[in-house]
């Protein structure tokens, strides 16, 4: 259809005094159209955040091309306005775009010719500069406004763009079309509906502005909506990491970043008035990974995207502050780069709050202070922090304790078992948190004399590698593996051990340790005089002699996911003897133990597996005993079997009883694989053990800070039952 130049709808502009080109002309509208009013606070979406303008004009008049820059909590709608001839009428005004409507006659063109330049009241609007934002006609439009209501026949509606062709994109099309209330085909129309029309679909926050245009047809006048897509219009999101770092066990870096912070705006189309939301997602990916950071400023460029500029705390500097008790600063006794090393913040980094809690922990656990925390501090560039960790310590580092324990190896006697102990310790030697412990453990028949040292983390290494030295005397009951003597003659254990053992986390919940351990031991009576047999003729050493002399290169792996009963727990080690001398013994064992916890509900269900082989020549009392309140309960410790192999399994389900209190059932089975003749003498064959068998009960667990204490009571599978006591989870 042949378009109608005669009616049509055009956009008219704000008025500028100051300035009028000598190419802008409006023709002379019709007195149907001639007056309009214009009250943008009613019609114009505010926008949810706040801007910083910068408009550049050149003197023809060419589409505005401008980029804008922002930073959140900034005054609404603060302008800079580079130019000074438009500065008078742009400086109050809290428009971000407007229109109004006229409609033209071409046939009264030349009329509009004769208004003077810069005299066009009748068709421009003019800003008056009130805080209000009522824009107004300077000509009266009383005489006018029964002609606003006059209205027209309106066949069709279409949205299109400047070409007359449909918009390139179908759901911004639609976006326009939906915003539409008043201008439907078939309708007749006034002047100020289609303008709230208009004014509609530039609030949707797609659009920055819309022309309505006319066209008559043989089926009336077909009314289409030109809305302008600027630069606001199509908004992808591109995101700007400054500072971004490494985070403890989640990494981000590189083109990744962009997929995780914003995932759901990256490269779609975003309305402008929701871009608070964009900004808020952003702002809360990082508060729900205890970050420091957030989106400090847009721009928006050509093409259509909008650059969110993420500002990210980076951590300037640490420092260490001590306190005492009173929260005043005093001198220190621990290094502060032993304290700085425990830390996984470093420098350069963003900073996150859950890491700081995580080091904050790893402090505390040193052992050797009462109270730490993290003070994040502004610096002068403010995408930078600095954080002094302030510590209080413990009164003194040195001491002396006392405690008591049960043994699980003796298992006749009025005081069966019960252990007395006493220790002298340091637990930051130097100011390098170095500990030094010197102990006595005294029982009915144990006793253990123990010198230790260790140095939690070896200086100058960056794996977190510690180290122990170690030189113990022991005598423990040989009844594990040997049983009481049948003229109740005590056999005892003793053992003189030094070594030296390195440890280190390879991976996350996972731990190493190798080492060197000499250990020289032999059999003794209840006098302590050395005995190389037992009452059955049975051997109690391997080479023959008083004693017995070994060299092993230890490695043991854990695997730990916390300390809680569901969690899992696997431990595998092996020692491996050195024949440094001829006499020296040769052998190899391996252990593995594993644990497994499962909530259904109420209710924990457990299961305990664990295993061994030794090869080689060793001696009879390190045989692997079986029975016992961490073996196979309603047996005592070591009367099931002991054999150079052995397999226990366990199952446990324990349930809340009250408050602390817990009720638990369980069952056990275990064997030797029938290797107990293997074993230098068979001591289990000469005792008659039965090398497999099971046990099943009923026990209580209540909660304590020493772990779980338990009381059970179990029946064994030749019918007799036995209490047994044990503190912390099996092993």
């Amino acid at each position: 259809m042949p378009r109608n130049d005669d009616v049509r709808f055009i956009s008219s502009s704000i008025k500028l005094p100051s300035f009028s080109p000598p190419d802008l002309h409006h023709p002379q509208p019709r007195s149907f159209f001639s007056s309009l009013q214009l009250n943008p606070s009613g019609k114009f979406a505010k926008l949810p955040f706040n801007f910083n303008f910068q408009f550049n004009f050149g003197i023809n008049p060419q589409p505005i091309n401008f980029i804008t820059q922002f930073v959140r909590n900034q005054p609404i709608f603060r302008r800079n306005i580079k130019n000074d001839s438009f500065h008078t009428v742009f400086k109050k005004s809290p428009l971000f775009c407007s229109a109004t409507l006229a409609l033209s006659d071409s046939e009264t063109g030349p009329a509009s010719n004769g208004l003077k330049s810069g005299d066009d009241s009748e068709s421009l609007v003019q800003y008056k500069g009130d805080e209000s934002g009522a824009v107004t006609q300077s000509k009266s439009v009383g005489s006018n406004r029964a002609a606003e209501e006059e209205r027209v026949l309106i066949s069709e509606v279409f949205v299109r763009n400047k070409d007359g062709e449909e918009l390139e994109r179908k759901d911004l099309e639609g976006e326009a079309l939906n915003a539409l209330k008043a201008s439907r085909a078939n309708s007749a129309l006034t002047v100020r509906e289609v303008q709230e029309d208009v004014h509609r679909i530039i609030a949707s926050g797609y659009f920055m502005s819309c022309i309505p245009v006319a066209v008559d047809t043989r089926d009336g006048i077909r009314l289409i909506f030109q809305p302008v897509t600027s630069c606001t219009a199509y908004l992808a999101v591109e995101m700007e990491l400054r500072g971004f770092g490494s985070i403890g066990p989640d990494l981000f870096n590189g083109e990744e970043d962009r997929a995780i912070i914003a995932p759901r705006y990256t490269g779609k189309v975003v309305n402008i008035r929701r871009l608070d939301e964009v900004m808020s997602s952003i702002d809360g990916w990082y508060m729900e990974r205890g970050l420091f950071g957030m989106v400090s400023g847009v721009e928006i460029l050509s093409g259509g995207i909008i650059k969110l500029q993420v500002s990210e705390a980076e951590v300037n500097d640490i420092s260490i502050r001590f306190l005492d008790k009173t929260g005043e600063p005093t001198v220190g006794k621990t290094r502060p780069e032993t304290i700085l090393r425990q830390l996984t913040t470093k420098k350069g980094q963003v900073y996150s709050m859950i890491q700081g809690k995580r080091d904050v922990d790893t402090v505390l656990a040193m052992g050797i202070m009462d109270d730490v925390s993290i003070i994040p501090q502004p610096v002068g560039d403010a995408r930078k922090v600095d954080l002094t960790m302030n510590v209080v310590e413990r009164k003194s580092g040195r001491g002396i304790s006392g405690g008591g324990g049960i043994s699980s190896g003796i298992t006749s006697g009025p005081l069966a078992g019960l252990i007395g102990s006493i220790a002298i310790y340091h637990k930051n030697l130097f100011g390098r948190n170095q500990k030094l412990n010197l102990s006595l453990e005294r029982g009915q028949i144990d006793s253990i004399f123990r010198i230790n040292y260790t140095d939690p983390w070896i200086e100058g290494d960056d794996k977190r590698t510690s180290r122990a030295i170690m030189i113990q005397n022991s005598r423990t009951p040989g009844t594990l593996v040997h049983g009481n003597q049948p003229n109740n003659n005590g056999l005892t254990i003793g053992r003189i051990t030094g070594g030296i053992e390195y440890s280190r986390p390879f991976r996350p919940k996972w731990t190493g340790t190798t080492g060197l351990v000499f250990q020289r031991a032999g059999a003794h009576d209840e006098k302590g005089i050395p005995i190389i047999r037992d009452f059955f003729g049975s051997p109690l050493t391997a080479s023959g002699n008083t004693h017995d002399d070994m060299l092993l290169a230890k490695l043991e792996t854990v695997y730990t996911h916390s300390g809680d009963p569901s969690s899992s727990m696997f431990v595998f080690n092996m020692d491996q003897g050195i024949p440094v001398s001829p006499e020296w013994l040769v052998f190899n064992r391996v252990n593995a133990r594993a644990r497994q916890g499962v909530v259904i509900g109420p209710a924990c269900f457990l299961v305990c597996l664990s295993g061994g082989h030794v090869v080689g020549k060793f001696p009879p009392h390190e045989a692997f005993p079986i029975g016992g309140t961490n073996s196979v309960r309603g047996y005592e410790e070591g009367a099931l079997g002991s054999g150079r192999s052995y397999v226990v399994g366990s199952g446990e389900m324990s349930f809340p009883v009250m408050g602390p209190v817990k009720g638990a059932v369980f069952a056990d089975y275990g064997t030797d694989l029938g290797s107990g003749s293997t074993v230098p003498g068979d001591p289990a064959g000469a005792r008659n053990k039965p090398g497999s068998g099971y046990g099943y009960g009923i026990g209580v667990r209540v909660d304590s800070p020493l772990g779980p204490l338990r009381l059970e009571y179990a029946f064994n599978d030749q019918g007799t039952g036995r209490f047994h006591f044990g503190i912390g989870l099996r092993n």
